[in-house]
């Protein structure tokens, strides 16, 4: 075996050498393997695990998962990653609950088709084994519109199944009421979270980590939801052919009569910040985002206040402020809006239109120009909106999560934004691409460096596979104290107006020597480009020093504090408790806020076991069914799904415990496993087979010693003479029913009855039970008189069938085998054959 074992380390030798070796005959050599590999496409689509590919190219792992996909298959393996494409159109048959249990209670899931069901399993599983570290991650990553948020919903829709169905003693209803509402906080989420845009109908426009807490039984008792980012300025700006968050348009659509009138929307009305309400999507579905707020536990009035919060946001964006030169002129405000939001309306309408100076210990109130009351419009609606989702977060937290005595292991599922790449890109693109930096990283110290490193401190002889290390792009966003978010940090608390140009100036001053940032030196709109691990992208500079200062009008916070809306009244008050203005440089930016956050995340997966699903858009406007390789091939080199099978496929992913010498050794095993795979199953048939021998000669001996011992006690114990023993049974079989049914209550015979005394069954008209006896005894209704009957061909088959108390109807009478229900009369069945002596034994 070791030298076996050898052979397998020198091929796998080679084989790295031949992939990474520069040398140009081996270049012409693999392109001759790379044809010789495409040559039978029939069979591509049958590589249900890219390590299997030979050899490891982007061409030939795009032309395998292309052949899948035209054959509507969408799960691949990649080594430790599953390569997930989005079809674009329904497969419920894919994710039905036959499927769940099928791979649920598979003693190897590993061994079925890849399926997001297997990567959910085997988390399950490690929790079940308690293995270091218990607690899992399910990190499902893509670029926006790859189907990261249906992937998620599988993942909790699975765990909700499996994990919450027991067979312990605990309440059924408590079970469906975790179930329930661990899945009804998906619809109010991505109600309020998620929107259209130009890449995806149902885009995530926040992050979120769904812990999914189990108990020591590993039975779901609870859930926690922890938010990232969420993109408030959508609701008061969305880009050409985009659309608000889905909330807004499943309240025009959905709203009773009613409704509208209470919230001031009439059919037909024009809301500036509702573009493209006629576009109708899946998720405009209002009943069952209210079905889901009751099932969590937001009852009839709060759900009003909610939906009043909302259409008063809409009327915000109505407003229309002077256009004139004189910058004093009031605006023309609307009314509506201050009734919904339950606010005096001249009082919001001076915090628009007059903002408060403080010099010293006095005010100095200020006119504000059309400008100006724009921005403090729009920086309402953003407050409120931000501060409903976090009450929302918070209420959903509170009704889905168990008390910290009651789980003991979670298993975290990881939905966030994808990498996006506008024509128009400003902080919240920075934010997200940073995010997903940051999860690339976590992958490649997790596998790609750590994977080879483990090689190399293993004695093994290892040619390091190169990969996109974006740790440098990382030092170019985060570093402190010279790094673009430090410099914008900076650049926001300075008590002064931002200036785009100024900005980029220092950018250029501070980071001009760094690869990763680049400046367009004819560009007329101030902006630098970032090359990320994804690919480069282009950032505007006008309008994101004062995103990142996050500015609210102190005076629309205390406005809102009086709100007689008893929601906005709580949310703005618990929000001022919690998070107290701070002055000067300690004042938190979006920025810093984010970045924070995005570490106490990275922090939690670091101390899990990660389960990394990459999901892949196959063509850039959403199609179903359509392929395009330039599309998908960006994406498998931008994650670096290349190099991932590289490593798995020519290192040592299989590890066993073996004896050399009497000294305990961990080895790495390939090229092996199946030979040891089908070594266990020839010993596993061989104990079988010796188990099956052992019962069935047990079985045989057993039976032999009874009828041994019946022989015996038959010959020494006298028989009673067959007659006799005959009419000893059938007289003890009538004495027990002779005196049932008396003479006066017995039923009329038929004449014909009467007169012959004998007849066959078939020649009586009215139906007439019969009942079968043991011993051939046969009993008719005729409780006046004994009748005799002769039971042949098919009377005979029906006393055979009440004997075996089979119930049927033929030819007007019914046969049943109970004798004490009617009157009873017998007649004698006499064998016609000597019966052995031992059947009686």
């Amino acid at each position: 075996m070791f030298d076996t074992f050898l052979k397998a380390k020198n091929t796998i030798k080679g084989f790295v050498q031949k992939v990474h070796s520069p040398h140009p005959a081996l270049n012409d050599s693999l392109e001759g393997d790379i044809q010789a590999f495409l040559i039978d496409e029939d069979q591509l689509h049958t590589y249900d695990d890219l390590t299997k590919v030979n050899p490891v190219t982007p061409t030939t792992v795009l032309k395998c998962l292309q052949a899948r996909y035209s054959v509507k298959v969408f799960y691949t393996n990649a080594g430790c990653t599953l390569v997930a494409l989005n079809p674009f159109q329904p497969f419920p048959d894919l994710y039905s609950l036959d499927v769940m249990k099928e791979y649920h209670c598979a003693p190897q899931p590993q061994e079925f088709k890849p399926h997001i069901f297997i990567v959910a399993e085997e988390a399950y599983r490690n929790v079940q084994g308690q293995l270091e570290p218990v607690n899992q991650s399910l990190v499902v990553s893509g670029e926006s519109g790859a189907g990261k948020t249906w992937t998620s919903r599988c993942l909790m829709k699975y765990y909700a199944t499996v994990a919450a169905s027991s067979s312990v003693l605990k309440s059924q209803d408590t079970v469906e009421r975790i179930e329930r509402r661990v899945l009804d906080s998906n619809p109010i989420m991505e109600a309020f979270g998620n929107a259209c845009t130009l890449r995806n109908n149902n885009s995530s426009r926040f992050g979120k980590y769904i812990q999914l807490q189990l108990d020591r039984c590993q039975l779901l008792v609870g859930a926690s939801v922890q938010t990232y980012l969420l993109e408030k300025t959508r609701v008061a700006c969305q880009l050409a052919n985009e659309r608000n968050f889905h909330i807004f348009y499943q309240m025009m659509k959905g709203a009773t009569d009613e409704q509208r009138k209470e919230w001031k929307m009439p059919c037909g009305q024009h809301f500036v910040w509702l573009p493209n309400s006629e576009k109708t999507l899946e998720e405009d579905c209002f009943l069952e985002t209210v079905a889901a707020m009751v099932h969590l536990g937001i009852n009839a009035e709060r759900q009003r206040q909610i939906f009043k919060i909302l259409a008063g946001i809409l009327q915000l964006g109505n407003l229309n402020f002077s256009s004139s030169t004189d910058e004093s002129q009031p605006c023309n405000l609307d009314e509506q809006a201050a009734e919904l939001l339950c606010v005096p309306a001249e009082e919001l309408q001076m915090c628009f239109r007059v903002r408060t100076l403080k010099a010293g210990k006095q005010s100095v109130l200020k006119p504000c120009s059309q400008a100006e009351c724009s921005m403090r419009r729009d920086c309402l609606a953003k407050a409120i909106y931000a501060q409903l989702f976090e009450w929302l977060v918070t209420f959903i937290n509170n009704s889905i999560c168990a008390g910290t005595s009651t789980w003991c292991n979670f298993i975290g599922v990881l939905d966030v934004y994808g990498f996006e790449c506008f024509q128009i890109n400003n902080l919240e693109q920075l934010c997200i691409n940073y995010a997903n930096e940051k999860l690339q990283q976590h992958f490649v110290a997790h596998y790609l460096r750590a994977q080879q490193e483990e090689y190399v401190s293993e004695g093994l002889e290892w040619s390091f596979v190169k990969y996109k290390d974006n740790q440098s792009c990382l030092d170019l966003l985060e570093r402190s104290p010279v790094g673009v978010f430090s410099l914008l940090n900076e650049e926001s608390r300075l008590n002064r107006a931002s200036d785009p140009k100024t900005f980029r100036v220092r950018l250029e001053k501070e980071l001009g020597d760094n690869a990763n940032i680049s400046w367009d030196k004819f560009s007329k709109e101030p902006h630098f480009t970032v090359a990320h691990y994804a690919g480069k992208v282009n950032y505007q500079m006008e309008g994101m020093v004062e995103k990142n200062k996050d500015p609210v009008p102190p005076e629309l916070i205390n406005l809102l504090q009086k709100s007689d809306s008893p929601l906005l009244h709580q949310i703005f008050t618990d929000s001022e408790t919690e998070n107290p203005t701070t002055k000067g440089l300690s004042k938190v930016t979006v920025v810093s806020k984010f970045k924070n956050s995005l570490e106490s995340l990275m922090k939690i997966l670091h101390s899990t076991t990660p389960h990394y699903t990459r999901c892949i858009k196959p063509n850039p406007d959403c199609n179903p069914m359509s392929f395009k390789k330039e599309e998908v091939i960006m994406q498998l080199e931008a994650c670096g799904i290349v190099e991932t099978i590289h490593i798995s496929a020519a290192g040592f992913p299989i590890r066993a415990l073996w004896s050399f010498f009497g000294v305990l050794t961990c080895v790495a095993v390939v090229s092996q496993l199946d030979l040891l795979e089908d070594q266990r199953k020839k010993i596993l048939s061989q104990c079988a087979f010796s188990i099956q021998c052992c019962w069935q000669r047990y079985q045989r001996r057993r039976c032999h010693a009874r009828q041994q011992s019946a022989t015996l006690i038959q010959a020494g114990k006298p028989l009673m003479p067959w007659p006799a023993l005959l009419k000893s049974l059938a007289e003890a079989e009538l004495d027990d029913a002779k005196d049932f049914v008396r003479a006066d209550d017995a039923p009329a015979l038929d004449p014909v009855i009467r007169e012959r005394g004998l007849v066959q069954l078939s020649s009586i008209q009215e139906p007439v039970t019969v009942r079968g006896w043991p011993m051939g005894l046969a009993l008719a209704s005729a409780p006046s008189i004994t009748m005799s009957m002769t039971a042949t061909g098919f009377q005979k088959m029906m006393s055979v069938m009440a004997s075996l108390s089979l119930p049927s109807t033929r030819g007007g009478y019914k046969v049943e085998p109970n004798q004490y229900s009617q009157g009873l009369a017998s007649i004698r069945a006499q064998p016609k054959v000597r019966a052995h002596a031992h059947k009686f034994c």
